[in-house]
Formats: structure tokens, sequence, C-alpha cells
């Protein structure tokens, strides 16, 4: 098991009985800073698998649990920490990754980071597109290995997002975000809602139409994925999907990457069902679909939606406001309803 750290007041001793902030990794400031007059930090440092993360959190008794999206936050290991364990807070938007029953059953909050990385997701989100319409990887790849052999009309070419129709799959913050940026680019905006009933911001009414799954994945010359991750959305896009979708269709997902068979992907690249794809999340994080990796019609991240100093750190600031709300016993500033 991996050693963690541990972070206190300096007047403060081990022994003075602080309640415990278990954190897997370092968070960014001002995590520290808010948390820690209030707090021991204790920080595993890795993400460990769910048995080790279990005895972890049964050794050291946090009252708040701080995960990240890839650990398993699952009722074994959120058992592990009671009776001392009052509540989980996410670093991130996501909590598929949270047993949300279990705390229901025990009476514990859960609280998640949203808003704050919406900016920088949608802007990855318009990223993938114009790398994947636009072949910038292969045409870096082509510069670095010097065989560029000059210009010529027919050369490395892209697709126009100029006029083209944006499929927006979840029409939250972040579809949203989306939305308005393609409306520079001159984009035609369709979008599935992400909840019944939800209804369009003002601001969108105009260039934005309410359409159907079905139309949505048949009309969209850019197909981007802004849905969260449930029983009822996994795989949500599939092999006949991807087939009844425009042959010079790009599919982005900077959402979940179980959202899509990413075995089907892979063969819609190859055999051409569709023109490209931008991911940056994938089903088995961290690792990519092997033949994923080998199409030169997909540009694949890291997933680094929100990878920008500025989001991350306002990410450390709501998670330890919602950190210091569970420790005193109010309801947290972003708490997630547990249904």
């Amino acid at each position: 098991m991996a050693q963690w750290s541990r972070s206190l007041p300096a007047t403060m001793e081990a022994n003075d009985m602080l309640p415990r902030v278990l954190c897997t990794l370092p968070l960014p400031e001002p995590f520290g800073s808010l948390v820690s007059p209030h707090a021991e930090i204790v920080t595993l440092g890795a993400i460990l698998p769910e048995e080790e993360l279990a005895a972890a959190v049964g050794d050291i008794r946090p009252a708040v649990l701080v995960p990240q999206l890839r650990d398993a936050a699952t009722a074994q290991v959120i058992e592990a920490g009671l009776p001392e364990l009052h509540g989980v807070a996410t670093y991130a938007v996501g909590f598929n990754n949270v047993d949300r029953k279990v705390l229901r059953d025990h009476g514990l909050v859960l609280a998640n980071t949203p808003d704050v990385l919406t900016a920088a997701t949608a802007d990855c989100a318009l990223a993938l597109m114009l790398a994947v319409a636009r072949r910038v990887v292969e045409g870096d790849r082509i510069m670095r290995e010097d065989s560029f052999a000059g210009w010529a009309p027919d050369y490395l070419l892209g697709m126009e997002l100029n006029s083209a129709v944006l499929g927006i799959v979840g029409f939250g913050r972040i579809g949203q975000a989306v939305a308005r940026r393609a409306q520079a680019f001159g984009m035609s905006i369709i979008y599935v809602p992400h909840h019944a009933g939800a209804e369009c911001p003002q601001d969108l009414k105009e260039c934005c139409r309410e359409v159907t799954l079905q139309e949505c994945y048949t009309t969209a010359d850019v197909l981007s994925l802004h849905a969260p991750l449930t029983a009822e959305t996994r795989h949500l896009i599939n092999g006949e999907v991807l087939r009844s979708m425009k042959r010079n269709a790009i599919l982005v997902n900077t959402a979940r990457g179980p959202l899509v068979d990413e075995d089907a992907l892979a063969t819609a690249l190859e055999e051409g069902w569709i023109w490209g794809a931008g991911l940056d999340v994938f089903e088995d994080e961290p690792h990519a679909h092997p033949r994923l990796r080998t199409a030169m019609n997909a540009v694949l991240l890291p997933h680094v939606g929100s990878a920008t100093g500025a989001t991350r750190s306002r990410m450390a600031e709501v998670c330890a406001r919602n950190v210091l709300a569970i420790l005193e016993g109010t309801p947290p500033p972003h708490p997630v309803v547990l249904d």
C-alpha cells in the first residue's frame, strides 16, 4: 500500500484529535489553505485498488473522503470509514464512481464540483472538433517526420465547420457552453436536452433547435457528447448509431468514456462509417482501445478537459468548501441528490 502523507497546522500536534480529511491525490491550492486550519489532511498519493483503498480508509478513519473520478468509492470503501465518516466530497463533477445508495442508507452526504470546469471542457470539445476536421494531428506528424513534399490542391483536405450541423447530446451547462462557442464558427446547432422538460436558455433559443436522439444522430455533421453516465446512457453510441450517422460526421466525447462502445467506434473509423473522432475520455482509463490508438482519423487526449491551472484551482476551492461544510454538519454548497 502507498505511504500516505499528513498535513497539520503548524501549531497542532498529531494527537490533538482534529477530524481527518482523506485525499487520494494531492490537491492544488487553495484546498490546503482552506481546510488545514480545521482538519488534518491525509494524502495517499496514489489511486489504489478497491481493497487497498478500503484498508486505508479503515486505518485513517476520515470524517470526509475526497476521491478522484478514478477512485472506486464503493460500499466496501465507504463502510470501512464508519462511524467516523460523515460524507464524500469528490474532486470532480462526475460521481458515477461513488456508491450513492450506501451513502443514502447510512445518512451520509455527497458533494461535487460543478460549474467551475464548464468553460475549460467546452474549449476542449471545440479543440477536438477543429483538430479532427482539419487533420491537425496528421499534419503535425508529417512535419515532425519531415515527410511534407509540398503544397498541392488536394493535399490533406479536411472539412469546414462553417455551416456544419452540430448535434449536442446532453444540453446542460457544458453542452450549452459548446453551443455558444460553436456560433462563432457559423455552425447550425441541434440538441437533445439533458433531461425531459429542460428549458433552453433564452440566449440560445433562436440558434438552437431541440430534436430527438435519432434525428441528432442522422443529421449532425459533428456529434458532441455531454450526457452523464448512467445505466441508460452506457454505450449510448453503439454500432447501430454509428452506422446511422453521416459518413462525413465527427464524433466528439468529452463527457464519460463508457458512453461510447469503443470496439464499435474503432470499426466505424477503420471502415469509414464516419469521418473521424475526437476523444478526451475512454472506457478503460487510463488506457485507450488499441485499435483507436492506431486510427489516423482519431484524435486522443488524456482526459484533459478541465486541465487548466485556473480551473483546477477553482475545483479545489469548491471541493474545500464542500469539505468544510460536511465537517461542520451543514449542507455543502454543491450537494448531490442521492436518489
